[in-house]
């Protein structure tokens, strides 16, 4: 293989451990837990792995003896920056507990449990890995373990191999999955620790144990030295407005941070869209007025932040996508007649069968967007959201609303647009100082939990803005982190994903400055990532997690 300076230099770098995890482990057991909600739901749904305590490690004074032990790991769900250093740690970890341990990668996701794809990562295999991003050392998929049919067939491979314990690194869905597959091997006696590590570059599993996903700490990096290269350019040709679509659907932590990081004009946050009930036109205007702002400041240019899920947190909008999944369903007489009809009357033809509210909101789209909604859905029908270009209907919609105010003499500026969106791009950046010395504690983490034994645990380390020797390892069941939800029709098990909090410190910090950043030129131009040099540059944690943990 050959690989680049930077790769051969990092692989030299030995990640930063707690103190905790640098010799002989001792556990404390801390008081019983119970469920975020519906604690007598999740008690009945999991009586095998309900109720456990928070586990903290501290420094031991003896050195247990530990049997050989055979694992496996599935990297599941979207990439994220840092997944080999979580397995590079599974790897140490499971040595140090004894020479003879291996560990087993299992291909392409969960899928490769269910198919018996696997392989057995052996120390010269991992080595070209070891601080480096993606997930190519075994794959990743989004293949969901619900059903106890894959659940005993992946019995099978786990029995052939003799593996005692499974890690499953993933978000929240692939959390979940891990928490049930833990329950019904606990039920059934199997023998099969399941270990979960908390994955997603979104930042939408996180809680008081859980301080953040790894991977959002880089993939936000390499964003914000993205946007804080177009502000660059935007503040020397002063000519474009920049609108920028960050990744997160369902959550705007991407967006909050980044914006936190750089200082744009504008960032919109969709859980204050939904809180405030702003509608797509109010969203508008209160663009185009920061528009006019700077343009009577004689600044025709500026940089706007848009998260990837807006669109589905604007009320009036959630409302026509419904509409429109119904209307157009897999299946239907009308799905099958809309294919019928003539292009140049489909936005007309679905406009009348539609609420009137619906069909007001649909015919002021840009034609582009009206024609992505109709047409661009999964398989089931429904509109695929994340295909839908918010930033160009955004920019779209104010390039309209500011042509009606200059015809009446309301706008004298100029408007020009470029259009962005930042996702893959930052999924499998080589992880930061804080991704690669998080991750592989999570790693050496979850083997301590193997080590004695725990399932249906996720490994937890926290304290993490202070220096890495002094963060707190430890384990967090996951049923604590479980509510009620309904997923396609049914009440089902899942863990709770954290939205942005708007009575929290970061959201708080962009109220404070927002308009200040406005109209103002407040841009700040963060760069790459740095791997070597100072500590408070090279080991910056996120702003978020800084002033989330300044205001405990």
């Amino acid at each position: 293989m050959t690989i680049s300076a930077l790769q051969k230099a990092r692989a030299q770098y030995q990640p930063k451990l707690p103190k905790s995890l640098k010799g002989a482990v001792k556990l404390v057991e801390g008081t019983a837990t119970e469920s975020v909600a519906d604690q007598e739901d999740i008690k009945d749904l999991f009586p095998n792995t309900y109720g456990m305590p928070i586990i903290t490690f501290e420094e031991g004074t003896d050195a247990e003896k530990f049997s050989a032990v055979n694992v496996g790991v599935i990297l599941s769900g979207g990439q994220a920056p840092g997944g080999h250093n979580v397995i590079s740690g599974i790897f140490d970890g499971i040595k140090k507990l004894n020479a003879d341990s291996k560990l087993y990668g299992f291909l392409g996701g969960p899928g490769g449990l269910v198919d018996h794809d696997y392989i057995e990562i052996t120390a010269e295999y991992l080595e070209a890995y070891r601080n480096t991003g993606g997930f190519d050392i075994i794959g990743s998929g989004r293949t969901k373990l619900e059903e106890e049919a894959q659940f005993d067939k992946g019995l099978e491979i786990l029995k052939k191999l003799d593996i005692k314990a499974l890690v499953v690194i993933g978000g929240d869905d692939s959390n979940t999955n891990a928490c049930v597959l833990a329950e019904y091997y606990a039920a059934k006696k199997a023998g099969v620790q399941v270990i979960g590590c908390p994955k997603t570059i979104d930042g939408d599993l996180k809680n008081e144990m859980i301080e953040t996903s790894f991977g959002f700490d880089t993939a936000v990096k390499v964003y914000a030295e993205l946007i804080g290269n177009i502000q660059r350019d935007a503040n020397s040709a002063k000519k474009y407005w920049h609108f920028i679509k960050l990744m997160g659907r369902s959550a705007s932590h991407i967006g909050l941070e980044a914006a936190l990081q750089t200082q744009p004009n504008i960032t919109l946050i969709s859980e204050e869209v939904a809180e405030k009930k702003q509608t797509l036109d109010e969203i508008v205007e209160y663009m185009a007025s920061i528009v006019i702002k700077r343009a009577e400041n004689g600044d025709n240019f500026g940089v706007a932040l848009i998260p990837e899920g807006l669109i589905e947190f604007i009320p009036e909008m959630k409302i026509l996508i419904g509409e429109l999944n119904d209307l157009l369903a897999e299946g239907t007489k009308t799905a099958e007649i809309f294919q019928g009809v003539k292009r140049s009357y489909r936005r007309e033809w679905v406009a009348e069968k539609i609420s009137a509210e619906s069909a007001a909101v649909f015919r002021s789209l840009p034609s582009g967007i009206a024609n992505q909604l109709t047409l661009d859905r999964d398989p089931h029908g429904n509109v695929q959201v994340s295909l839908i270009e918010t930033e160009k209907l955004l920019g779209e919609m104010v390039k309209a609303k500011l042509a009606e105010l200059a015809e009446k003499g309301e706008f004298k500026g100029k408007f020009g647009t470029q259009y962005h969106f930042f996702g893959y791009e930052g999924r499998c950046a080589a992880p930061s100082n804080f991704d690669a010395d998080y991750c592989y504690s999570l790693g050496t983490t979850a083997s301590v939990l193997i080590g004695e034994g725990k399932t249906g645990y996720m490994s937890s380390v926290r304290n993490t803005t202070s220096p890495a020797e002094d963060w707190i390892a430890g384990g967090v069941p996951i049923t604590q982190m479980m509510n009620m939800e309904r997923r396609h029709g049914h009440m089902k098990p899942v863990i709770q994903k954290a939205l942005v909090e708007l009575d929290g410190a970061p959201y708080k910090y962009l109220l404070a400055n927002r308009d200040k950043w406005a109209t103002e030129t407040s841009y700040l131009y963060p760069g790459p990532i740095q791997y070597w040099g100072p500590s408070e540059v090279c080991d910056l944690t996120t702003v978020t997690l800084k002033l989330e943990q300044e205001a405990k």
